[in-house]
């Protein structure tokens, strides 16, 4: 889950656990540390339940944790009030409670655009553009890119805009829900304005600090990792690729051909939260559709969020960066300066409140809504965020388990062993993936790599000869590994917390969102290891390397992709 902060952010739970505690944790428990979120995934998959798979996983690690002092039967009832203990700590959390109350309010804000009958009008605009399914596909991924500063608002505020767009060209939920998900944090993680950069930063700094550097600048840096970012890349290029070309392969393909039948998704029993909005939240009858009720509310979103980012990061910086920010406060250093400190669940939830105020008395004012209807329909959004708020709550406490057993310590300590300079980017890759996809953070995998993998980088190049400017580009590759591995898990995995609140904003169902995501985003991690990090490891030029993965890219959907 990207905006679980591995240093400050946590829930309150897994910042109280001693690191001592996990490290103890992670030798006495060794391989039995992996149960929590391998239990969770694989019974995800085959229930496809993710709120009772997420349930049974934090159960067993609550278990584990007190079986070692508890007999069994007393272990059973301390597992089971530890879950409580975590679900209560996490919602306790201020930035998880910003979290859920941003979620809940844009699920408001939503609503009411819907009802003010914005959305529909929107819709009809765009669809007068979009002429083809190619098109609606195109105008998604350029709206995931016009919301870079955050995952989390590209997730709630793309999904519902382009749903009809999508639907009525016959374009599946599970390949909308792939788009989102794929401009998210793949374009989140490379502006350079954005709620990311600022941990990706400090991080960076602090890897420095561990090898003697303290004078380096990291946001240099953190920008020549640019190029390397391969998943990335090839991830925002891939789903061009597969819109203009119209191939598709794997679950897609099906999902693709079933929606051109007419269905966008299976037909399961009970009800979706897509289904549930779709009963309760029908634009007003005999209203006029106006694009602007649900332009103007968004225009509010998005630049309020741009507004509450700059005073939250504002308030938030110190010393020096403070001085510097007042003396220049429109520059790019500074914008990026507070955007990076910025709390953003708080900056966030603020918007959706200005947007809600701004929806609701533009729905009174043009007499659509009573101040009473407006309000019911406000809260009505709400409701349909409930199942993504017990997922979210769920998927914290899952992560306050694993820190406390010591998961990411262990595999750590298991496959971060002495590797070939050749070898090691695309090891480090994998072993964020792997991290990443299994706690479901990109954000604390990012935080666990780091400290390793610029002192491992610093060694192993200079063993195999590399000084000067060879070692400092052999650093920026391993950097970029790790920032683009967190990244891939964490797409991947159905635990993510962006995952699914891409799943719901698509009103898709998450787990066929899950299965049918993750042969695109293995194949293009399969492209960015061979047609990335080797050949740059091996000392090929970057731009080489990155038109030739560009190039792969294509060829994998042109060749390995069916016509839909």
């Amino acid at each position: 889950m990207k905006k679980i902060l591995f240093l400050s952010l946590l829930p309150i739970l897994a910042l109280a656990v001693d690191p001592e505690v996990a490290k103890k944790n992670a030798e006495i428990f060794g391989f039995w540390t992996l149960i929590p979120p391998v239990v969770a995934i694989v019974l995800a998959f085959i229930t496809k339940d993710v709120v009772l798979s997420l349930f049974i996983g934090v159960f067993s690690g609550t278990f584990l944790i007190n079986v070692i002092d508890s007999s069994i039967p007393m272990t059973f009832v301390k597992g089971f009030t530890d879950i409580v203990k975590r679900v209560v700590g996490s919602l306790a959390d201020s930035w998880n409670a910003g979290i859920v109350l941003q979620v809940l309010c844009i699920g408001g804000v939503v609503a009411l655009i819907t009802k003010m009958g914005g959305t529909k009008a929107v819709a009809i605009w765009l669809s007068k553009k979009a002429k083809t399914g190619v098109s609606a596909q195109i105008s998604t991924w350029v709206m995931g890119l016009f919301v870079f500063f955050d995952d989390y608002a590209n997730s709630l505020i793309v999904g519902p805009i382009m749903r009809p767009i999508t639907d009525k060209f016959k374009v599946s939920r599970e390949k909308l829900a792939f788009i989102i998900d794929a401009t998210a944090a793949p374009i989140a993680g490379l502006a350079v304005i954005s709620t990311w950069v600022g941990l990706e930063i400090s991080l960076i700094k602090q890897g420095y600090e561990l090898i003697g550097i303290t004078n380096v600048n990291a946001f240099s840096i953190f920008v020549e990792t640019m190029p390397y970012r391969f998943y990335n890349l090839f991830m925002l290029f891939f789903i061009v690729c597969t819109a203009f070309m119209g191939r598709e392969f794997a679950g897609m393909l099906k999902a693709e051909r079933r929606a051109r039948a007419g269905e966008l998704h299976p037909r399961r029993g009970g009800a979706m939260i897509e289904d549930v909005e779709d009963k309760t939240l029908e634009p007003k009858e005999n209203i006029k559709l106006q694009s602007s009720n649900a332009v103007i509310p968004l225009l509010v979103l998005i630049l309020g969020a741009f507004v509450s980012f700059y005073f939250s990061g504002l308030g938030a910086l110190e010393g020096e960066a403070l001085e510097s920010a007042k003396a220049h406060p429109l520059t790019f250093h500074t914008f990026q300066a507070t955007f990076g400190a910025a709390d953003a669940s708080v900056a966030l939830f603020q918007s959706a409140l200005l947007a809600t105020v701004v929806a609701i008395f533009m729905a009174v004012y043009r007499k659509i809504l009573t101040v009473r209807e407006a309000i019911e329909t406000w809260g009505k959004g709400w409701k349909t965020m409930i199942t993504t708020i017990i997922i979210l709550l769920l998927a914290w406490s899952l992560s306050s388990v694993i820190k406390e057993l010591g998961t990411s310590r262990y595999l750590v300590d298991l496959l971060s062993q002495s590797t070939p300079k050749i070898v090691l980017p695309a090891a480090i890759f994998m072993l964020g993936s792997f991290i990443s996809f299994s706690t479901g953070t990109s954000y604390g995998t990012m935080g666990i790599l780091m400290p390793l993998a610029i002192p491992l980088a610093s060694a192993v190049g200079m063993h195999s000869g590399l000084d000067g400017d060879a070692l400092h580009a052999y650093m920026i590759v391993n950097i970029s590994a790790v920032l683009t591995g967190a990244i891939f898990g964490d797409h991947c995995s159905p635990i993510s917390d962006t995952t699914i609140l891409s799943s719901m904003g698509a009103g898709c169902n998450h787990i066929d969102h899950v299965q049918t995501q993750m042969p695109y985003a293995l194949a293009v991690c399969a492209i960015s290891i061979f047609a990335g990090y080797f050949p740059v490891a091996l000392g090929l030029s970057i731009w080489i390397v990155l038109p030739l993965g560009l190039l792969v890219t294509a060829l994998v959907v042109r060749f390995v992709g069916q016509r839909v």
